[in-house]
């Protein structure tokens, strides 16, 4: 190595292998000879800046005190350092480390270890990093690959992202892709199909195409244009799935709407209404408002607060409205409650209770319960007892038979 090169602040300097350090003093220009296209310093190169370079850079380190322009690529062996600056790069840029105190932009490929932004990062073509924090925004047009991402605003990945972790303090959008573990502090999309661990969403969560993952939660609402399969989905707002739904328990603030079914080896557990176009299945249903679709089918136990509206009716081992509540549809289960002043069409089961003043069309079961008040418009059919309070009121007079029909 043969010492330092200077380049005096205001000139323009033509270089091809500088066999040391580069000086540049500010608001110089370096550009090669007519036989190269690029520069190549055997050491350091420091700008005090507003420098330009009219070529492809290589180097073992860049260090600049303000901002630089590198209209070609831009290739370092260990580190880039920009103190009180930008970095602009007209071509593809590689880089161990790189630390840029306010805007970086690559108009084509960007590739490095770790990368710290204090302001915003672009980058028009690929992405390549083991970790990237950005004190602002990221927007990244090529498809991206990372472990870490981390931005304080917004990110913006307009082709497929590979990502291991993705966190924002505002929104973040992606176009597919696989992300392992997503944290956004308010609004998160993805464009295209979309794999993942967990979604932890503070605002609103939005994703088209059919998407796979495992826990969804989030503090506003999701809304999903496609199939979706997932583990948990716990949502203190609303969710809208245009698709085919599939997991293990769901657990909503709000409002559920499907437009499709609905598969859960678990509970679904809704406080306010549910409303899916096809079937709803799952271990044990809890809605404190409206269930409404095609069939209802659970394992266990399904218990409502408001209406019930189905065209299948309900299939289950327990089944209970509450007080007031309606139902649509025919009731069929081991045990049904059914709510004071409810009002209930066909029910189908081993243990019938109307609490008083319920109303109902037709009850077959083995053994029936009405309490006071309660009315039924069709036939009454038991084969085991019958228990009538004072009040009720039966439409025909109940038979007894050997077996439930």
């Amino acid at each position: 190595m043969n010492g330092t090169t200077t380049i005096p602040p205001r000139s323009t300097a033509t270089l091809d292998t500088v066999n040391g350090d580069l000086e540049m003093g500010k608001h110089s220009t370096v550009r090669p000879s007519l036989a190269q296209t690029k520069i190549t310093v055997l050491g350091t190169i420091h700008c005090e800046g507003d420098n330009t370079f009219e070529c492809n850079v290589l180097a073992e380190n860049f260090e600049a005190e303000d901002t630089v322009k590198i209209l070609g690529d831009l290739e370092i062996k260990d580190s880039v350092e920009i103190e009180d600056g930008s970095l602009e790069v007209h071509g593809n840029m590689i880089s161990k480390e790189v630390d840029v105190d306010r805007t970086l932009h690559v108009t084509k490929d960007f590739t490095a270890t770790e990368v710290e932004v204090g302001g915003s990062m672009r980058i028009e073509g690929k992405t390549g990093a083991e970790a990237i924090e950005v004190g602002g925004t990221l927007e990244a047009d090529g498809e991206t690959t990372a472990k870490t991402i981390e931005a304080g605003g917004t990110i913006t990945i307009k082709s497929a992202a590979h990502i291991e972790s993705l966190e924002a303090g505002g929104s973040a959008t992606v176009a597919g892709g696989r992300i392992n573990e997503v944290d956004v502090g308010g609004t998160f999309e993805s464009n295209s199909p979309l794999e993942f661990e967990t979604i932890d969403v503070g605002g609103t969560v939005r994703l088209r195409g059919d998407s796979k993952g495992k826990r969804i939660e989030v503090g506003g609402s999701f809304k999903i244009e496609g199939d979706l399969t997932f583990e948990v989905i716990d949502v203190g707002g609303f969710v809208e799935i245009k698709g085919l739904a599939s997991g293990e328990q769901m657990e909503v603030g709000g409002l559920v709407d499907i437009e499709g079914s609905l598969k859960l080896t678990g509970t679904l557990e809704v406080g306010g209404k549910v409303q899916a176009s096809g079937q709803i299945d799952a271990e044990n249903i809890e809605v404190g408002g409206t269930l409404q679709a095609d069939k209802v089918v659970a394992e266990e136990d399904v218990e409502v607060g408001g209406s019930i509206r189905t065209h299948k009716g309900v299939l289950a081992r327990k089944v209970e409205i509450g007080k007031r509540g309606e139902v649509e549809g025919p009731i069929s289960a081991e045990e049904v409650i059914v709510g004071k002043d409810a009002r209930v069409k066909d029910i189908f089961g081993k243990n019938v209770l109307l609490r008083s003043g319920a109303e109902a069309e037709n009850i077959h079961g083995e053994n029936i319960t009405l309490e006071s008040d309660c009315q039924v418009n069709g036939d009454v059919s038991y084969s085991n007892t019958l228990r009538v309070d004072k009040g009720v009121s039966l439409a025909r007079t109940p038979q007894r038979t050997e077996k439930l029909q």
